[in-house]
């Protein structure tokens, strides 16, 4: 095979039905890592993860952890050549027709069109099993880097074993880079690599004043009442219109957008509406577009996810409920420290009601990625060659725990070729991934590898 753009282009053709068989096994395995009831989902995935690999002409192996395993693989490649880990996860939100606006059933695979509707279509599966096939368009093309695979079933519960694994597996994953599909573009018309990854540390608030619900006509005005106190606290430790974080010290490590990264938001062509739309949002917390990928991409946030405690059911009971709790977390920029948030938050509540218990949940720090040189240069030549125009290298408002941990461990720079679009709705009802994105980010990794490959010569 030649990597010309009409071969590519055939190649794709000619594998849509093997690609969307594939991609229809690794869906319909619920591997929900957050769920103790998947487990044996977990290494089902991770066993089919394998077997396709192998099926690829790789050299897979599972690897157990002290929680969900990996799956490591190798594809060799000319002797002294530069090696690439490509790295996926193949663990994915919970999901569920019964509480959430599923329009089809979310484990199983169903083709609408171009479009395949399911949970891990485009989180992260798809994108996964495109590289997959970018792999073996590049082998036959005999492209020469020496390609390693890196799947996770971890990720969406924070990789938490995930550095400890890959530390004792020394020369095995060894790498000179890493590229990371498993990122959002700007929109279907701009291709997109983030710049940089938030990072998140997440807490939970808890309350507990009494044993058991009270009537509110015998005891109120004298009880405590644990939700109240809670939503008092939360109110005090961010303005919900505005997002502003109240906690001292919150903001004192972040280095803000340069004019450089602000020109390349003006110039990415995200527009406000379509943001919208894409999210089903009814309105939003401002009309500027700079500003807006400013706090999506390149500012620190504060989020409560949930409220628990009281009666939940039809119409009223009016009792005062003996505890409660509140499920926050915060998105983090680069130079901030999740350890030193959490001990703000910690010190924050501490002084406004000691009787509140914190605690930590995950704790992901925030990336970095390089915008020039070689690597870079690939990115865009790969992604211009794919899709017809350059990446603008923006931010990603989301975390990758993975990341700061391979760049930690393996001392290689990791790059990010994403996929996905907003509509694709990662960890939304509905989430789905198309045949256009599949297909050209075939010819994206294999021209990416390509110039990996020409690096040793």
């Amino acid at each position: 095979m030649q990597l010309d753009k009409k071969s590519l282009s055939s190649y794709a053709a000619a594998e849509r039905q093997n690609f969307e068989n594939k991609l229809r096994e690794f869906v319909e395995v619920p591997s929900v890592s957050a769920d103790p009831s998947r487990k044996p989902d977990m290494r089902r995935m991770a066993e089919l993860g394998a077997e396709t690999i192998r099926e690829f002409g790789g050299e897979p192996r599972i690897v157990d952890t002290a929680g969900h395993p990996l799956v490591i693989a190798s594809f060799p490649g000319e002797k002294g050549a530069p090696t690439v880990t490509l790295y996926n996860h193949l663990d994915v939100q919970p999901a569920s027709r019964e509480t959430e606006p599923w329009k089809t059933e979310p484990f199983v695979f169903t083709k609408q069109g171009d479009r395949y509707f399911g949970r891990g279509t485009t989180d992260d599966k798809g994108p996964a099993l495109t590289a997959l096939w970018g792999i073996r368009a590049a082998r036959e093309a005999g492209v020469k880097a020496n390609v390693r695979i890196l799947w996770e079933l971890e990720e969406e519960i924070g990789s938490g074993n995930f550095e400890s694994a890959i530390k004792g597996l020394d020369k095995e994953i060894a790498t000179d880079s890493v590229i990371v599909s498993d990122t959002i573009w700007v929109s279907r018309k701009q291709p997109a690599s983030p710049a940089g990854l938030r990072g998140l540390q997440g807490f939970e608030l808890t309350l507990e004043t009494g044993r058991t619900d009270q009537h509110s006509g015998v005891t109120g005005g004298a009880a405590r009442n644990p939700l109240g106190e809670l939503i008092k606290l939360v109110a005090e430790m961010y303005d919900a219109t505005t997002g502003k974080v109240k906690i001292k010290g919150f903001y004192d490590d972040v280095v803000p957008p340069t004019k450089e990264e602000l020109k390349e938001f003006a110039n990415s062509g995200f527009e406000i509406k379509q943001f919208m739309k894409d999210h089903e949002f009814k309105s939003i917390r401002t009309d500027d577009a700079v500003d807006l990928m400013k706090r999506i991409w390149a500012m620190p946030t504060f989020e409560v996810h949930g409220v628990t405690g009281g009666y939940h059911g039809a119409g009223i009971k009016t009792v005062i409920p003996p505890r409660g709790s509140v499920k926050i977390s915060t998105r983090l920029v680069p130079n901030q420290d999740p350890r030193k948030i959490l001990k703000l938050v910690k010190e924050f509540v501490a002084s406004r009601n000691p009787d509140v218990k914190v605690t930590s949940e995950a704790s992901m720090w925030p990336y970095k990625a390089p915008t020039t040189g070689p690597y870079a240069d690939a990115v865009r030549g790969a992604m211009k060659f794919a899709f017809g125009r350059e990446p603008v290298f923006v931010r990603e408002g989301g975390s990758i725990g993975a990341v700061v941990s391979m760049e930690k461990v393996l001392k290689a720079p990791v790059m990010f070729l994403g996929l996905s679009l907003p509509e694709h709705g990662y960890h939304a009802p509905n989430e789905n991934y198309d045949w256009q994105q599949a297909s050209g980010g075939m010819v994206a990794f294999a021209k990416y590898l390509e110039a990996i490959g020409s690096m040793s010569s």
